[in-house]
């Protein structure tokens, strides 16, 4: 029993998940909305909870605050919890899209009790860098579960407002706290922890930082609120619009938008900008005119078709056609984007001094990539018989100041070199892998869609460089090699030959959705390899490695 009761009856506390990775400041934040409360009358308590960035989650902070003023509790303090209760939780705010999601799978989450504000940028896990395909958690799929955890959410881009404001995420994610309108506290006592009470003449560098990063997140979530409020008036009165385009680059010409179907036109685009930028207009056009082909014969059976094989070759074909080599290295890193990008990075000021080393080591297989194909095997031949005996691949370590005017005339004028790419072994190498894949593409889709687009997705396998290029070629051929010929049992290619061992339609495309994910799956190639036996299909075969023998440490 109360000595002195309290004016207003005790409610439940506010509980709150912070979640962030290491150097973000998420002990800051949590201290902010500690000062914050206290500046606007209220209880709170905050307690951290360590972990190891992505491996066993980010380190979270969890905070507790009593939604009614102390003035109004007669004296009497309330009880915090330590720890994050599974479904109890009114705020959960994180830093990274995955991180929120496992914060939902451990069950934090609750679809009519939990406000979630995540940003959508994505610091990719250690497992998903090692995948030999694209080995990223599709973001799609997250936010669809961030949807179907919370009551509401609000999703933004908190990297792009940290850089336009110069400060740390913490910063950004206080605002987005501050706009949500969760906590019973005004926008004067978020700004108070911030600068401490400090005349605005006096505050530091980092102080203006932050506020500028809290007043941008402010603003993002209250457009996202009003947007969301119009949306929801729209969807009432049954007034939809679907003339808004989010798309940003630029429209196809009207001829070439005329030849291709309007599901294809953002796909399309993309690549030939991709392409010109690469190599020029004629390699754009010999893009197009691939495309036509698969278009042509994903028509085959009918002339209406949702063109699932023609995107899928327009994805993988473009990013095969503009393939690495060291002319695209040095005309990359020589553009005017990449130093504004670099100094952004640093938060580089406009009088400080940035210098910027790149480090290249090519080796003979880069150089022959430039050379007429007659002279290139025959180098490449006498690098293989040095390695077979043993030697190390010759390469050629070489480090360029960038920021120097010799370093930057060095890479301009590597990249000007563009035009000798055309006569080059590896454009002649690349063009015939091309050549090879889509055909089987082309033959597999005018027999049946689904094998065609099974055939098509198998572009996946070529990504990287060097090793990596190499083997997701060979990987790629094996496949096409056994299961592609599936017209008549001919191939129109020496190269591909005919010996089909899956019996049925349906067993082929299978074989080749299985082989393909298998490929994907690790570098050695034992998931492809038992894939393949799985199916009939003879593994690849083993290819001969040379032994280096070290010498031995001399003993002191």
């Amino acid at each position: 029993m109360f000595c002195n009761p309290p004016k207003k009856r005790m409610t439940q506390a506010i509980s709150i998940l912070l979640c962030a990775l290491g150097g973000e400041g998420g002990g800051v934040l949590a201290d902010w909305l500690v000062e914050a409360a206290r500046h606007g009358g209220f209880a709170a308590q905050a307690t951290s909870i360590p972990g190891v960035a992505q491996r066993t989650g980010a380190t979270t902070y969890y905070l507790e605050i009593f939604p009614t003023p102390l003035s109004d509790l007669g004296g009497q303090r309330p009880v915090f919890g330590l720890n994050p209760l599974p479904g109890r939780l009114d705020l959960l705010v994180s830093s990274e899209l995955l991180e929120t999601a496992r914060q939902i799978s451990l069950g934090m989450c609750s679809s009519d009790r939990t406000l979630l504000i995540s940003a959508n940028n994505r610091t990719l896990t250690t497992h998903e860098k090692m995948q030999m395909g694209d080995g990223r958690v599709d973001d799609a799929t997250l936010l669809q579960l961030l949807q179907q955890h919370s009551r509401a959410s609000h999703v933004l881009d908190m990297v792009a407002l940290t850089r336009e404001a110069g400060t740390v995420i913490s910063a950004v994610m206080l605002g987005c706290i501050a706009a949500s309108g969760l906590l019973p506290l005004r926008r004067e006592d978020f700004e108070y922890a911030v600068h401490e009470g400090a005349p605005q003449e006096s505050l530091s560098a980092s102080q203006k930082a932050s506020l500028r990063g809290f007043a941008l997140a402010w603003d993002a979530v209250h457009a996202q609120t009003k947007q969301s409020k119009f949306v929801n008036a729209v969807l009432a009165d049954a007034k939809v619009s679907s003339a808004i385009s989010t798309t940003d680059h630029k429209p196809l010409s009207p001829e070439l938008a005329s030849s291709f179907p309007p599901a294809m036109h953002e796909v399309l685009g993309l690549g030939v900008e991709r392409l010109m930028d690469y190599q020029g207009a004629a390699y754009a056009s010999l893009y197009v005119e691939r495309l036509r082909s698969v278009l042509a014969s994903e028509q085959w059976h009918q002339a209406e078709t949702n063109c699932a094989v023609t995107q899928e070759a327009a994805r993988w074909l473009a990013l095969w056609m503009a393939f690495d080599d060291i002319v695209r290295v040095a005309d990359l890193k020589s553009r005017t984007s990449r130093w504004h990008r670099v100094r952004a990075e640093v938060k580089a000021k406009a009088d400080d001094v940035l210098k910027v080393y790149d480090h290249f080591k090519p080796g003979i297989p880069e150089f022959a990539g430039l050379l007429p194909s007659f002279i290139a095997q025959r180098l490449l031949r006498w690098d293989r018989q040095r390695t077979a005996k043993g030697l190390r691949p010759l390469a050629l370590p070489i480090k360029i100041g960038t920021h120097s005017l010799i370093g930057m005339l060095l890479l301009r004028a590597l990249a000007s070199f563009k035009w000798l790419r055309v006569f080059g072994h590896r454009y002649a190498e690349e063009q015939a892998m091309i050549d090879i894949w889509l055909k089987a593409v082309v033959l597999g889709a005018q027999e049946d869609v689904r094998l065609g687009l099974a055939l098509a997705q198998c572009g996946q396998l070529i990504k990287g460089y060097g090793s990596t290029n190499e083997r997701g070629r060979d990987n790629l051929l094996h496949i096409l090699r056994h299961l592609a010929p599936a017209v008549g049992g001919v191939s129109n290619n020496s190269n591909v030959a005919s010996n089909l061992v899956p019996p049925t339609l349906q067993e082929r495309i299978q074989a080749i959705q299985d082989a393909r994910t298998a490929a994907l799956k690790d570098a050695g190639g034992v998931a492809l390899d038992q894939a393949l036996k799985t199916h009939g299909v003879p593994a690849r075969e083993i290819k001969a490695q040379p032994i280096r023998w070290m010498p031995r440490a001399k003993s002191r």
